[in-house]
């Protein structure tokens, strides 16, 4: 193995056992001493405090809230992702048509991972989608499908 002079520094606050590690009691040494490990570490990380976690809350989905007025036009929208997979998902069609049967079959795969994924997409968006996004992915899944089958896949 060559030494290419890369150093690995643990900077996990405690021990596998759970102890405070050395260089933390110093701080808390330095700090007075009089605090026990627990506010020592709530001191030096207030976020690892041990709270019991509350149980998320799941309410019915309700209408989709529009995004706000401010949010930046060029942060990727729903309509993006969407595109992006049934472009791939198209070239890999039209790949499939050409070359070697083997190549084909290759293209063919990716085809339809690419579809079947917009699929889950549609699957798990259900009823979280402006009427725009649902129509869209709809008729983008429709689309891809039918030329799928129309190629013989």
């Amino acid at each position: 193995m060559s030494d290419s002079g890369l150093k690995v520094t643990d900077k996990r606050m405690f021990t596998p056992d759970g102890e405070l590690r050395e260089e933390y009691l110093r701080r808390e040494e330095a700090s007075g001493g009089d605090q026990t490990k627990t506010e020592a570490a709530a001191e030096v990380a207030p976020s690892i405090v041990q709270h019991e976690p509350e149980p998320p809350v799941r309410d019915e989905p309700s209408a989709p809230e529009p995004p706000p007025e401010d949010e930046d036009s060029n942060a990727p929208q729903f309509s993006d992702l969407v595109r992006l997979l049934a472009e791939n998902a198209s070239i890999y069609l039209s790949e499939s048509q050409r070359g070697d049967p083997q190549t084909a079959q290759q293209h063919l795969d990716l085809a339809r991972l690419h579809i079947d994924m917009l699929g889950v997409l549609q699957t798990k968006t259900q009823g979280n989608l402006t009427a725009e996004e649902h129509t869209m992915l709809e008729s983008v899944v429709y689309q891809l499908r039918s030329g799928f089958v129309g190629i013989g896949g």
